[in-house]
Formats: C-alpha cells, structure tokens, sequence
C-alpha cells in the first residue's frame, strides 16, 4: 500500500498495550462515534460496533473495579484491556481496507473516525560534500545518514570511470588520504541497510591540495 494512506491510532498509540487505560477508553470512545458517523463510508466494520461497544463497556466496568483496589480486579482489568486492544487493531484493518478503495478520500475517512494518517517513510536526502582535509593530500566527505544500522561505501576516480575502493564506515563520513595533491578527484558514496544496497551518489569533484 506504499500508495495509499496507511491508518494508525491517534497520537503516539504505537504500543496500544502500553496506553494508559483512561486515554485507551477516550481514544476507543472516539474511534465508535467516528464510525458511527460514517456508516455510509463503513457499512459493515469487522468487527461490528456493537462487539466494540461491549468490549469498551466491559473494560470501563473492569477499571472501577481496579480503582478499588479488590484482589484479582488489576488482573482482570488488563484481561478486558487485551481484548479491547485486539479488537481496536482488527477495525483499523477495516479503516484502512475502506482507506484502499478510495484514496482520494483516504486521509479524511481515516481522521475522521479517530485514527490519524501515519506518515510516510522518507528517504534521506542525497547531500553529499567535499572540502580539504587537515593534511595535504586529504579530503573529507560528508554525506545524509542513512539511520541507524547503516553503513556507507565510498569511492574515488580521478577520470570518472576507474573507481577506486575506500574503507566503508558506520558513520556517513570520512576522510580520504594518500591522494596526489593538484589533482583532480570525483568522489561517490551509497549506504548499505537492511533494505538492500543503494544507487551510487552524483560524484563531486575537487581538486586537492
């Protein structure tokens, strides 16, 4: 679905079993009228409201009992939590199945029944420099971070066709030495993460000193 908007829980939900269970029950309040308000929209949500609305109604039951501190209520309080949580994801399901088929209109359907429109992964930017290093015959290149996990390769070319391999590194820098001073070079990196290998940078060229 790397097209469409993909939908998520409201503020930083990512670990619903992590949510304190008064904002579970405010955000799983919101997210039953918001579906109620589109029924036309979401004709059918699996699950139905109603199997919502009682999973909330027993968990809401099941947190005054916690409040009085009875043996055993905790635990089932986090009993009905789990449920409503389980339940919470399977309606994204649907939110983001009704999403699919109309795009267009994705990010609204999806704000509008208590969810939010999780952003897009954004690829670094390839900026990429080239300055003198601290000694003759060094430079010192620069490149965007990859994030974490990343290495980089680099390379140099002194006519833009023979490269020649420098170490990689875990950082998206480095300095190159060794190199002839008055002469000028091309440099090139690209990152290499869990998602594969990427394309070779646009080359910068200086001439060092």
């Amino acid at each position: 679905m790397s097209t469409s908007s993909s939908a998520n829980f409201s503020g930083s939900y990512k670990g619903m079993d992590q949510v304190p269970v008064p904002a579970l029950i405010s955000l799983a309040k919101a997210i039953i009228q918001g579906m109620t308000n589109n029924s036309t929209a979401i004709p059918s949500p699996i699950p139905p409201l109603a199997a919502v609305t009682a999973a909330l109604t027993a968990l809401e039951t099941a947190e005054t009992a916690a409040q009085s501190k009875v043996k055993g209520s905790v635990a089932a309080r986090n009993e009905k939590k789990a449920v409503l949580v389980t339940i919470l994801h399977e309606l994204k399901a649907t939110v983001q199945k009704a999403a699919d088929a109309n795009r267009e209109l994705a990010p609204a359907l999806i704000q509008s029944v208590g969810m939010s429109v999780k952003k897009a992964a954004v690829r670094p930017k390839r900026v990429f420099g080239a300055k003198q290093g601290a000694v003759s015959g060094s430079i010192e290149l620069v490149a965007a971070s990859a994030g974490h996990r990343a290495s980089y390769e680099w390379e140099n070319s002194t006519d833009g066709k023979t490269w020649n391999i420098a170490p990689p590194t875990l950082q998206a820098k480095t300095t190159m030495t060794g190199l002839t001073a008055g002469t000028s070079y091309s440099f090139r990196y690209r990152w290499v993460t869990k998602v594969g290998v990427a394309d070779w940078s646009q080359p910068v060229t200086i001439i060092v000193k």
